[in-house]
């Protein structure tokens, strides 16, 4: 057997399910052919025939399958720095938004820049990601609120894809605030967002998946379900920002709908973690947004793990609550401030983020015949990638094979 290019003298850490723990191999080697894993185990069960067009010693590093970062907003204008300070001087999220701040803040500079401009402003923030051993990330559209800057969000989000080696899915999230000119009117924005917006951006294909955001300060279970038909009349899987601030039940709602993901999830209950692990839909864990906010109310990990809920972790890169770039921190937050174990977060950001993006079958594992994304480590155990705080260890990232 001929492989395109073959990495030996490793020990992987293959997160395959039904491993057990990080499905870890000592003396391993992963080969790749077209782009995509032809090999990961043990050298000993090399077939005997094995060549390669080239041969990497990695001496004894480890490699991960690359980091997936599945919930991010990495796409927008301006910045929110000064309600940073206002928080600090005691100002609550809700009170911002209820004064005209928050997520309406960035549509306004969001709609005042160009495709270029948003462009050109998020490649350092992608930078960073990739910088960090990341291969895959979700971008959500929503501080638009009209058809014309959620496309050109999207178009921008599609170029980041294009203009850097990692692969971008793109989220719709109309359905993010109440725009000005709608003046409060949730009910007939919502009616925008399903049979204008949503339409019309699918036609263009745009849209990978749709998302809500489901809390007092933005929209009702009802209205939230709207679009969740919607979507699934256009054969789009939804994901949903549920339960952040309180307990609408949107992960119930989101597990009826068979969501790829429900995300952040201070305040879900029992029943709705049970459903999740039902339904298979993700907790998607924001330990940045959590940390920004200065939460005190912690998701129900436990719940999560008598239900056997599944469990992703993510940047939720925003300009507001989460200027995190970071998926390493990331991984230190979940361990730190959610007590998630060394294996639920290096699973959370490869092989449960893969899941959350409804891309598992293609990424997240060290597994024949999935992409060969991989990330190789400057470390001696696992637990490094999650208990460093600001030191990156990365030896290098393979997308694609190369």
């Amino acid at each position: 057997m001929r492989f395109d290019r073959i990495w030996l003298n490793a020990r992987l850490a293959t997160l395959a399910e039904g491993s057990g723990g990080l499905g870890i191999i000592e003396n391993g080697v992963v080969a790749a052919q077209n782009g995509r894993i032809a090999f990961a185990g043990p050298q000993s069960e090399l077939p005997a025939s094995w060549d390669s067009g080239e041969r990497i010693d990695c001496a004894g590093r480890w490699i991960t399958p690359g980091l997936v970062d599945c919930h991010t907003h990495l796409v927008f204008g301006g910045d929110r720095a000064h309600e940073f300070e206002l928080r600090l001087k005691g100002a609550s999220y809700e009170e911002i938004a209820r004064a005209g701040g928050g997520i309406v803040s960035t549509v306004r500079a969001t709609r005042a820049a160009t495709e270029d401009d948003l462009v050109t402003s998020a490649l350092p923030r992608l930078d960073h990601l990739i910088a960090e051993g990341c291969t895959t990330v979700e971008i959500k559209s929503g501080y638009g609120l009209d058809v014309d800057t959620e496309a050109r969000m999207l178009r921008a989000a599609r170029r980041l894809g294009r203009e850097r080696q990692v692969a971008v899915t793109t989220t719709f999230l109309g359905a993010h605030a109440v725009p000005p000119e709608a003046n409060g009117d949730k009910d007939s924005y919502i009616d925008n967002v399903c049979r204008t917006m949503l339409p019309a951006l699918a036609r263009e294909g745009l849209v990978d998946a749709v998302d809500a955001f489901c809390e007092s300060i933005a929209f009702t279970p009802e209205q939230t379900e709207r679009v969740f038909k919607a979507a699934k009349e256009l054969g789009l899987p939804v994901k949903l920002h549920a339960d952040q601030l309180s307990n609408l039940h949107g992960a119930k709602l989101a597990a009826d709908y068979r969501a790829l993901s429900a995300d952040h999830l201070e305040y879900t209950d029992e029943d709705g973690a049970a459903a999740m692990a039902r339904a298979g839909t993700v907790a998607v864990l924001l330990p940045g947004a959590f940390y920004m906010l200065r939460e005190t109310k912690l998701p129900p990990v436990e719940a999560f793990r008598r239900h056997g809920t599944r469990i992703a972790l993510a940047t939720d890169c925003n300009p507001g609550t989460s200027p995190l770039t970071s998926l390493l921190l990331t991984m230190n937050m979940g361990a730190t401030l959610f007590r998630l174990t060394i294996e639920e977060c290096l699973a959370g950001v490869t092989r449960e983020a893969a899941r959350a993006l409804g891309r598992l079958n293609e990424i997240g594992t060290l597994e024949p015949g999935k992409w060969c994304d991989l990330a190789i480590w400057n470390i001696e155990r696992p637990a490094e990638l999650a208990y460093r705080i600001g030191f990156n260890p990365l030896h290098h990232r393979v997308w694609r094979g190369h």
